[in-house]
């Protein structure tokens, strides 16, 4: 089975967790989500997968996720999806799935955990 890492080459915590796959001498899929956004689709399917919230799955630091007000508790998981598909930059990164099983990788040692 090949390993998926949501990745953002510009994160040193994603580059760390992609390093930590690779010397595990894995076949891993490496998916640059900035340059080929996840469909609400799979934004949903990696939701039901993670089995967190979806405010855990959205980066609260970033600009959009002020301009776009999404920290009113109002907000629908259906609502955040959605932003998250217009916005893929507000997805938490790196995020490492394995068949039915993933993890946001902060800290990149728990990329490791669904192995």
């Amino acid at each position: 089975m090949t390993i998926q890492i949501f990745h953002n080459p510009r994160c040193s915590k994603s580059r760390e967790a992609l390093a930590l796959l690779q010397g595990q001498t894995l076949a891993v899929e490496v998916i640059d989500y900035l340059k080929t956004a996840p469909s609400l689709a799979q934004l949903q399917a990696l939701h039901q997968t993670l089995a967190v919230p979806v405010r855990e799955m959205l980066r609260s630091n970033e600009d959009e996720f002020k301009a776009l007000n999404l920290g009113a508790p109002e907000l629908s998981d259906a609502e955040l999806l959605a932003a998250l598909a217009a916005h893929p930059r507000l997805l938490q990164r790196p995020i490492v799935v394995n068949g039915d099983r993933a993890v946001i990788a902060r800290p990149p040692e728990l990329a490791l955990s669904v192995l």
